[in-house]
Parts: C-alpha cells; sequence; structure tokens
C-alpha cells in the first residue's frame, strides 16, 4: 500500500475501534459501577490518546472518538419498543461527559513535538 491508503486505512482502523471501545465501555461501565466506570474511561482516553500517536497527527484523534461518539449516541437512542442500553443514570452521564472530556483534553493539552529545522 502507499502512504496515503495506508494511512487512511488507519484512520478507518481507528474508527471502528472507537466503535469497539464505545460499546465495551458502554457494557462494562453499567455492570461494574464505579471501577467499570473508571476502566471505560481510562480505555477511552487511552485510545484517543494512541490513535494521535499513532497516525502522529490529531485526526487519528477524531477519528477514534468519531467512531466511539457514533457507537455511544447509536446505544443511548433505544429501541421503539422502550428498551436501551443506557437508563439515564449518574454512571452513564459520566461516561458520556467523560469521553467527551478525555477527547477535548487528549487534542488540546497533549501536543505531538514540533520538528524544528
Amino acid at each position: 500500500m502507499t502512504a496515503p491508503a495506508a494511512r487512511y486505512a488507519a484512520y478507518a482502523g481507528l474508527l471502528v475501534l472507537g466503535a469497539v471501545v464505545g460499546t465495551a465501555g458502554a457494557l462494562v461501565q453499567a455492570a461494574w459501577f464505579p471501577l467499570g466506570l473508571l476502566l471505560a474511561l481510562l480505555a477511552t482516553a487511552a485510545l484517543f490518546y494512541g490513535g494521535m500517536r499513532a497516525t502522529g497527527n490529531q485526526v487519528g484523534l477524531a477519528a477514534a472518538g468519531g467512531g466511539w461518539l457514533l457507537a455511544v449516541i447509536l446505544l443511548s437512542l433505544g429501541r421503539p419498543e422502550g428498551d436501551g442500553l443506557f437508563g439515564g443514570g449518574l454512571g452513564e452521564l459520566l461516561f458520556l461527559f467523560g469521553g467527551m472530556g478525555a477527547a477535548v483534553i487528549c487534542a488540546t493539552v497533549s501536543r505531538l513535538p514540533q520538528n524544528t529545522p
């Protein structure tokens, strides 16, 4: 693969991995509260930071964050029968806002080192 094709494949992989981490985090945070919430948020932050470091730019973080947010939003919508994965409790809100906060923190605080000539 050429360099741009490999980069786009990495972005697509991070998008899918973000959806997987979002889904797993939604299940774990509710099952093992409060340690599950901490585990889910640590995995989310590690994915965002790792995506940025692996690709060398913040688009990797955005791809992982987009997959995570898409999964979390789709899981929070529920079904027409009234079933939903998120019950609307404190843990679910902390997972949602904590994950978004982790994305913002990773995007703004941890800048990649600049190569200056």
